[in-house]
């Protein structure tokens, strides 16, 4: 089931009503949502992978694998990786689609988007990169531009998940592929209890640690609780337009990737 917005009572002198959403745990306006996550990816960005590797153990990295073994992206594609901070999957996408092909980095977040094109320049990814930032909600792409369209991480950020599926479908090529790799829902219950243990603990002393700053930490185990299930989002995406729309869980439902096709 996808999120369903409760108005807030007018407090301005135009009696306008804004929608609430969560910010984790938090009920708050959508416009107060967007500005505290902004704030919290300004916060982690410099430790952004370094903090990837503790917190996954470094099983982020066969996550991001599997996702791109099954893009079906090839020499020539035309592919948008939606909140792709760091840019990981950028980089596997430019080596997939060659010179005569185009990834766009996009990220909402500038912080974000600085230290991921710097580390892909540093790293010798030029030519084939784009970088944009813009909201996954209001893509600012024509119908029909990518092969292959990919978020990461970043789904259960988005204020208007439903909005932001419908924008991701599109601007997909009829044909073209929707993955949405995303902290999911344990199927093991024993699993889920100690995954919550870790998360709710382990997380934010380890922001505070390594990143000083464990409020942003909470926040993002917050997100991950309050992210829809495997299933439910299985029927957003179809909802958006897809078909043949299916996930497949890792490391016991930790993760899922969710992919979609458009017709």
């Amino acid at each position: 089931m996808s999120e369903q917005p409760t108005p807030v009572k007018p407090d301005n002198a135009s009696g306008a009503q804004e929608e609430i959403t969560h910010f984790g745990f938090r009920n708050v306006p959508k416009s107060q949502k967007a500005r505290e996550v902004a704030q919290v990816f300004h916060n982690v960005a410099s430790k952004y992978d370094l903090m990837n590797d503790l917190m996954s153990m470094g099983i982020h990295r066969l996550w991001k694998r599997f996702t791109i073994e099954l893009s079906g992206v090839r020499p020539g594609h035309q592919v948008l990786d939606i909140a792709g901070g760091t840019g990981d999957l950028t980089m596997k996408f430019s080596d997939l689609v060659g010179p005569g092909g185009r990834v766009v980095l996009a990220d909402i977040n500038a912080s974000m988007l600085q230290v991921g094109r710097s580390r892909l320049v540093d790293r010798g990814y030029v030519g084939n990169i784009e970088y944009v930032q813009a909201d996954a909600e209001h893509l600012p792409f024509p119908d029909n531009s990518f092969h292959a369209v990919s978020i990461a991480f970043g789904l259960r950020n988005v204020t208007d998940k439903d909005q932001a599926l419908r924008d991701m479908t599109r601007v997909l090529k009829p044909g073209g592929k929707l993955m949405v790799l995303e902290f999911s829902k344990p199927t093991n219950p024993l699993l889920s209890k100690a995954y919550d243990l870790y998360s709710f603990n382990a997380l934010p002393l380890m922001g505070q640690l390594v990143a000083g700053d464990s409020e942003s930490y909470k926040y993002l185990a917050e997100s991950i609780r309050m992210h829809p299930d495997q299933e439910t989002l299985k029927g957003m995406m179809a909802t958006a337009g897809l078909v043949q729309c299916r996930y497949y869980n890792m490391t016991g439902g930790i993760v899922a990737l969710h992919v979609g096709i458009k017709p």
